[in-house]
């Protein structure tokens, strides 16, 4: 995975793959039977800076970029998703909203904690009715004196509900534009807020050890201070995050295609079936080969996303095409890594059940694929 980085790169990289498998892996089966977020891995991720990777020294960060972090995500999704997924929210769905559109007071009052990894933060976009539609929000809120008053229910929030989790910034309808569409924004609201409910979490089929909750505000009060950004601006701001944030998904996919690609081949070669190791077998070999090229391209297409992104350049499509090339990777690496475990594949104490379950949502979360085609149907001139 290294060949195209540089030694700084390359050292992230061998560190925290290190860290994944002496730490990461020995608790994953634990943590996913037990539903688990293992908050001692999210101390010692904090404590390797990993939060703070894409960030500048200003505020706490390791002053790199998108690449680093999705070095360091793909590492940690060979070995677990939902710890991956953790790193992933916290920093392109947390931290990244505040240090892209929050006022300098913001900044000072919560980057520090969150890019050590003291603190986490969610970002409540997706609701029952609005997925994939967001323009479709039905949360509200409305001006009183000097306070927001919001109402309106979110769903499936990562990291908003953690013992660490300091606030969610919600997206809500706050008016009308002047041609009658809804006029969006968006709201910190800090955890504990009277109105503010943080439902129970989720039994997902998936990431079972992430933190995943649907949330309530029914009245909820907050300071007009802490609006995110220009008023109306929230639909625009929330689809450059998501942009940003399908490159680090890309990254995490990527790592669990590779995680079933390495399980696979260990297995192959260490399994017997009629008289000699499976990984003698022709058709197991194009299966394994098959699989090697889907994390080959994966990879490229993520890596090559990220790179236009530092590099200040248009990467929206790109980062749709490393979304697209990646989450189908996953699925297909998982499928064919279970088949190749048989049986034993179907038991979850194996790594590729947990992937086979877990990277369903690659295809669906941060934008469907169908999303992912729009995206790269409008870049063609295509689509309306």
């Amino acid at each position: 995975m290294t060949e195209d980085l540089n030694d700084e790169e390359r050292e992230l990289a061998a560190m925290v793959r290190d860290f994944a498998e002496q730490v990461v892996a020995p608790q994953a089966y634990e943590a996913d039977r037990s539903h688990t977020l293992n908050m001692e891995v999210v101390r010692q991720m904090g404590e390797l800076g990993l939060f703070g990777l894409p960030f500048s020294e200003e505020y706490g960060g390791q002053g790199g970029d998108y690449l680093a972090l999705g070095i360091a995500i793909e590492a940690l999704a060979r070995v677990d998703q939902s710890i991956a997924i953790t790193l992933e929210a916290a920093v392109s769905l947390g931290a990244m909203p505040v240090y892209r559109f929050g006022s300098e007071q913001h900044k000072q009052e919560h980057l520090p904690a969150l890019l050590a990894g003291e603190a986490l933060a969610g970002f409540g976009l997706t609701e029952p009715e609005a997925g994939s539609d967001a323009g479709a929000t039905r949360t509200t809120a409305r001006l009183e004196g000097d306070e927001w008053v919001i109402d309106g229910s979110k769903q499936f929030i990562t990291n908003s509900g953690t013992p660490i989790t300091r606030f969610v910034t919600v997206t809500a309808v706050t008016d009308q534009t002047p041609d009658g569409r809804k006029e969006i924004s968006t709201i910190i609201v800090p955890n504990g807020t009277p109105g503010f409910t943080v439902e129970p979490g989720y039994d997902k089929v998936g990431w079972r050890a992430s933190d995943t909750h649907p949330l309530t505000l029914q009245g909820a009060r907050v300071p007009a201070g802490n609006l995110l950004g220009e008023r109306g601006a929230g639909f625009r701001n929330f689809l450059s995050i998501l942009d940003e944030g399908r490159i680090a998904i890309a990254a995490l996919a990527t790592g669990a295609a590779e995680g079933c690609l390495e399980a696979a081949v260990d297995y192959a070669q260490k399994r017997t079936v009629f008289g000699a190791a499976l990984s003698t077998r022709q058709n197991a070999q194009f299966t394994l080969a098959r699989m090697r090229a889907r994390v080959h391209t994966a990879r490229l297409a993520w890596h090559h996303a990220a790179r236009l992104r530092d590099a200040g350049r248009p990467f929206a499509e790109a980062a749709a095409i490393a979304k697209l090339v990646s989450g189908a990777a996953a699925m297909d690496n998982a499928r064919d890594a279970t088949q190749i475990f048989g049986g034993n594949g179907f038991m979850n104490e194996y790594p590729v059940a947990r992937h086979y379950r877990d990277s369903k949502i690659l295809e669906i979360g941060e934008g469907t694929t169908e999303v992912q085609l729009l995206v790269i149907a409008r870049a063609l001139g295509l689509a309306g």
